[in-house]
């Protein structure tokens, strides 16, 4: 007699091997899916938390300005503001202002020197009293320098004609 051998796979298994080739072909795409969506969610509350925390750091500071102390603070610090009475004196870093006396001032005395340092109103005073110095020539006459070149003409115009 002769002796059969055993079969390594049978039909069973492989039915049942096939099942599972099946089934991991259709859910794989979802699995991978849900791993990254979780992944986005994760990134996403990272961010909801980050913005979240920026937001209660600007909200910190919105309500220090409801502190009259920490506005006046901000006037004189940022605005060089002083109050009524106060004298403002600026410190010059030794290091970059030359040794130049300052000349004597002939106007009103102001609470902060010319050197540009002084409230925004007085540069353009400074700059409309400047303006004001200049000559103003004829309504006739006009500056050699205002006058166009012989090659440059104006399209707005029409060339002239002559009558025969």
């Amino acid at each position: 007699m002769q002796t059969r051998l055993p079969r390594l796979f049978t039909v069973r298994v492989m039915v049942f091997g096939c099942v599972v080739l099946l089934a991991f072909i259709l859910v794989s795409p979802t699995l991978h899916s849900y791993v990254q969506q979780r992944q986005q969610l994760a990134q996403l509350r990272s961010q909801v938390a980050a913005a979240q925390a920026r937001n209660d750091d600007l909200q910190s500071d919105l309500s220090r300005w409801d502190d009259p102390a920490y506005v006046q603070a901000q006037a004189r610090q940022r605005l060089s503001f002083v109050m009524p009475g106060e004298k403002a004196f600026r410190v010059a870093d030794p290091q970059t202002v030359p040794d130049v006396e300052p000349a004597e001032k002939s106007g009103p005395s102001s609470a902060l020197d010319d050197t540009g340092t002084g409230p925004w109103y007085q540069a353009v005073w400074s700059s409309v009293e400047a303006a004001g110095a200049q000559p103003v020539p004829p309504a006739g006459q006009t500056d050699a320098s205002d006058t166009p070149s012989d090659a440059t003409t104006d399209p707005a115009t029409p060339p002239a004609t002559t009558a025969p």
